[in-house]
């Protein structure tokens, strides 16, 4: 198939900026922690990045997109098998630019996670986690929905991560919690967030970076686009209304935290 290099540099530039949002997120919720826990979850979203990028290229991207049954891919691409000078995938653009785009998304989901379990885990057994959950988790999903899975053969789109990212994320993040508990002095130790100027660098970059825009024409994209910031701006309006339980009064983290598409 032809490759159209338009698309393949729309697609490049897509991929960058994508992956910049893991460091977002990263300063983000390292904002949000205490002093004391700030490098950990930091490098939570950090450690991601490499985790389930040898993940993704090892066996990943062949249970995401391989054709296998509907439930999960195949093994034809295991290493990038045959994705070298191809361009079968997605019309017009290399194999192996789509498999990095897409590999984008898997990092940023593992690495959403983290937020929901700050100050309860250990590095090292986050790392373990991050490469197992990717691999048992995300991988199918991404297979149902975007793979040619059960999900897609219903008929269902998702052209911006909602099932595959957020609400895999959200749940994960949410069952984590449970299993957990609460941290370790709730209700009677400070936890407020140590670094305000950390918390909105991360949402400006969360915030100002496209997600998925591949999956429509440009023109249509950059409509979606100003209604997303739209939607974020007025959401940021109505959170900043949340009331700070300790000072009675609007906050900056709330506003922010709000208007974060994450």
């Amino acid at each position: 198939m032809k490759i159209d290099t338009g698309s393949t540099a729309w697609m490049l530039a897509s991929t960058a900026l994508v992956l910049l949002m893991t460091p977002g997120l990263a300063f983000f919720y390292g904002g949000m922690t205490r002093a004391k826990s700030v490098l950990n979850m930091m490098m939570m979203s950090w450690v991601a990045i490499i985790t389930v990028t040898i993940a993704w290229v090892l066996y990943g991207d062949s249970l995401s997109f391989g054709k296998g049954n509907g439930f999960v891919g195949g093994l034809e691409y295991l290493g990038e098998h045959g994705l070298v000078n191809s361009a079968s995938r997605s019309a017009g653009i290399p194999d192996l630019v789509f498999s990095a785009f897409q590999l984008t998304f898997a990092v940023i989901t593992v690495a959403l996670i983290s937020g929901a379990i700050a100050d309860r885990t250990k590095f090292g057994a986050w790392a373990v986690f991050s490469v197992a959950w990717a691999t048992l988790v995300y991988f199918p999903v991404a297979h149902w929905v975007w793979g040619g899975g059960w999900l897609s053969s219903l008929g269902i789109e998702d052209c911006a991560g909602g099932t595959v990212v957020h609400v895999n994320a959200g749940a994960a993040g949410l069952a984590l919690a449970l299993v957990l508990g609460k941290r370790r002095g709730w209700g009677k130790d400070p936890m407020r967030p140590h670094n305000l100027p950390l918390v909105l660098l991360g949402a400006g970059e969360l915030g100002s970076l496209p997600h998925r825009p591949y999956s429509t024409p440009s023109a249509i994209f950059f409509v979606r686009f100003g209604t997303g910031f739209f939607a974020a701006g007025f959401s940021a309006a109505s959170t900043a209304r949340a009331v700070d339980t300790s000072r009675s009064r609007r906050t900056t983290r709330g506003s922010f935290s709000g208007s974060t598409p994450l």
